[in-house]
């Protein structure tokens, strides 16, 4: 056994301590729709709802000496650190952007409560981070990487120390999502070549595919928060040093969009409450067909703080990915009974769920903004086949992201 892997089990040994290993349960309803035996690794039922818990918990036991820890995170890394911070006793200053929004800043002050400081600065995250890192060099505080450390590498590598134990052997094969890289590089590292492993990033924030490409990390120019726990600009040096012989065949991009059809699914079918990062590696299954038929598979769903609030734009993401939602802007007569002649061309499986008049004048025609739901997605296609015979003129915007971000 490697020193790395020592040191895993060392970590996850600390951890029982205080929390009980997340379960490694058996999901029938995936095993039966992929023709695999699908396991989840459920770091969603951590103490703090995700894996972040884990790196920061061995970081602080293995930096003990330090009288103060900061970190920069709008999200899991800073509630894991809180939690720390109060279980060890040590004090914590954790900055995190203006914009956060006020459920996620009241879970880490829960978490955290008088060993922790929680300061607003910035309205994007490299600012927020600048200004930890500023602190840090000022106060002589220990800082703590959300991913880049290799304390946290070692306590994520928990994860796969776990999950032999649980199951008696490594996996066939296994999917984990990938942020900055702190867990998948720590599993790799303790599993080795004993798994199989698919690594899964969001279209938005494919920080590791860039850097396989380039040979080395670099910061994308731009980065779809939606999938916020695994939307990361630029992969760690260090934890890209132990992912840089990942070939790209074992990794994945997955769209936003799609993602959201898992999130719905297993909250509707499972009643298992996935953030979108949480949910990368049950989405990936999609994609893995014959690879993963008869093979018993380990999916880590990393995360389940998911605010509800966020729930209607899943919804709606899902609907316009799977197809059964549109929206497209009419060219409507200003005459009597044109709407009614519209309205005459839907099928019995057609909803509006948008009806709005973008400009009113006096002019011959007006310009509508139309949302429909419908059953199946054919039903767009006979649709729009009748507009066209009717003479309606219109314009799907569904896919226009430009337009449809100051529209819809």
């Amino acid at each position: 056994m490697t020193d790395f892997q020592n040191a895993a089990r060392a970590a996850a040994h600390a951890m029982r301590d205080v929390f009980e290993p997340t379960p490694l349960s058996r999901n029938a309803h995936l095993s039966e729709r992929f023709g695999a035996d699908i396991w989840l690794k459920r770091e969603d039922l951590s103490p703090v709802r995700s894996y972040k818990l884990r790196g920061a918990f061995n970081a602080m036991r293995k930096q003990a000496e330090a009288p103060l820890f900061v970190c920069a995170s709008a999200g899991n890394h800073a509630q894991g650190v809180a939690w720390s911070c109060r279980h060890f006793g040590k004090r914590g200053v954790i900055f995190m952007p203006v914009t956060t929004p006020q459920q996620k800043i009241q879970k880490t002050r829960i978490f955290g409560g008088d060993n922790i400081e929680i300061r607003l600065i910035g309205d994007y995250f490299d600012d927020t981070l600048r200004a930890a890192q500023a602190f840090c060099a000022d106060e002589g505080g220990h800082f703590l990487s959300p991913f880049d450390d290799e304390d946290v590498i070692e306590g994520q590598a928990s994860v796969a120390v776990e999950i032999v134990e649980q199951l008696g052997r490594a996996p066939d094969h296994i999917v984990m999502p990938v942020g900055g890289g702190g867990l998948s590089a720590g599993v790799l590292s303790y599993l080795g070549t004993d798994s199989l492993f698919t690594l899964v990033e969001p279209a938005g924030g494919a920080c590791l595919r860039a850097a396989l490409e380039a040979g080395e990390p670099v910061a994308l120019p731009r980065v779809d928060t939606f999938a916020d726990g695994a939307a990361v600009a630029k992969i760690g040096e260090r934890t890209f040093a132990r992912l840089s012989g990942v070939g790209a065949a074992n990794t994945l991009t997955i769209l936003e969009d799609r993602l959201c059809t898992t999130i719905l699914d297993m909250l509707n079918v499972e009643g298992i409450v996935l953030e979108p990062a949480g949910a990368l590696s049950v989405d990936a299954l999609k994609d893995l067909g014959q690879a993963i038929r008869g093979r018993q598979v380990v999916c880590v769903t990393t995360g389940g703080n998911f605010d509800f609030e966020r729930l209607p734009e899943v919804k709606e993401r899902a609907q316009r990915y799977s197809g059964i939602k549109k929206y497209f802007i009419l060219r409507l007569p200003q005459r009597p009974g044109a709407l009614k002649d519209f309205l005459n061309l839907l099928g019995p499986d057609d909803d509006i769920a948008r009806f709005e008049y973008l400009k009113k004048s006096a002019r011959n025609f007006g310009s509508v903004l139309i949302g429909i739901e419908t059953l199946d997605p054919a039903n767009f296609a006979r649709l729009f086949a009748k507009l066209d015979e009717h003479g309606f003129t219109y314009q799907d915007i569904t896919d226009d992201e430009l337009l449809a971000r100051f529209v819809i």
